[in-house]
């Protein structure tokens, strides 16, 4: 086949990666750890298992296309892989994520915190998963972007694949023996992998840990978390933060959204070789950070940093 780049979806900004190292369903794969422009993960000195396509494991010719449901495009849908928890076969294909909040114009309107939905797309622009918030009315209302949660992640055929949980904890770093902290399973019910909140004095710093929560990876934010004209990004980094293997980054949308609404755009990168379910937690802890630091409160503003 003729090589194949395809362009980024649309408002998809990151200068650091380079795009179009995603291969759709179909077209032939690097083995892992020598994809193109990605290193490998044995390079990186955290302990993960890398998770790409078995060695041995044929390629089907080209026969699935997007699916096109409801006026969506959504991925095609990859064959089953050992070892790898059922829908989240997706991910070994990718090494970027796009999340794109939905608008609710309830919230616009009157001001009332209604549960939050995200479209999960690959860098063509189809549609990976679906994100639905699950929380009660009076708890959304009443904590907030602090209030605890269950977020529901569903594939094309409406299946749930992974689900996110969030505890009820403190938002401040005055509080440092209840900092945040999210679970994700995969399939439902099972645990995968764990976002922990660290203890810092001006910044955001997470840790990625797997099933039997050991640390996995470490991510680092700015001082000041603040959005204003340009894009925010978190690094992901090796346990002993020597070298960054990921981002997570917050894209400005424009003022009038970024102003008057909390629907926010962000992008994930991650080695395409790197356990499919370590980039399901790191898909968790996107939308931990975008709870912690860009939902609006009550009075219509972000936090700025871990102490606000």
């Amino acid at each position: 086949f003729p090589a194949h780049k395809p362009a980024p979806a649309p408002g998809f900004s990151n200068v650091n990666y380079a795009p179009g190292n995603q291969v759709p369903y179909g077209y032939p794969q690097h083995a892992p750890g020598t994809y193109q422009g990605v290193a490998s993960v044995d390079n990186y000195g955290f302990q993960a298992e890398a998770m790409g396509v078995p060695a041995g494991l044929a390629v089907p010719a080209i026969q699935n296309q997007p699916i096109v449901k409801d006026g969506t495009i959504w991925m095609p849908v990859p064959p089953p892989l050992p070892n790898c928890p059922p829908g989240l076969e997706y991910l070994t294909q990718v090494d970027q994520i796009l999340i794109h909040q939905q608008i609710e114009l309830l919230e616009i309107l009157t001001g009332f915190e209604t549960n939050n939905k995200y479209e999960i797309k690959n860098t063509l622009g189809q549609r990976v998963y679906f994100a639905a918030e699950d929380t009660d009315c009076c708890t959304r209302n009443c904590c907030g972007p602090s209030r605890p949660f269950t977020l529901r992640i569903t594939d094309n055929l409406g299946h749930e694949v992974i689900t996110l949980q969030r505890p009820l904890r403190c938002s401040s770093c005055c509080f440092p023996c209840c900092l945040q902290e999210l679970e994700v399973q995969a399939p439902p019910g099972t645990p995968v992998g764990y976002v922990v909140q660290n203890w810092h004095a001006c910044l955001p710093k997470f840790t990625i840990q797997d099933e039997k929560r050991m640390d996995v990876l470490k991510i680092t934010g700015p001082c000041v978390v603040c959005s204003c004209c340009e894009d925010i990004h978190f690094e992901v980094k090796s346990v002993d933060e020597t070298c960054t293997v990921g981002r997570i980054s917050k894209q400005w949308t424009g003022f009038l959204k970024e102003a008057f609404t909390d629907a926010d755009n962000f992008g994930i990168t991650f080695p395409m070789d790197l356990n499919v379910k370590m980039k399901a937690v790191m898909i968790g802890a996107c939308f931990l950070i975008d709870f912690m630091f860009f939902e609006h409160a009550g009075d219509n503003k972000q936090r700025t940093g871990v102490w606000q």
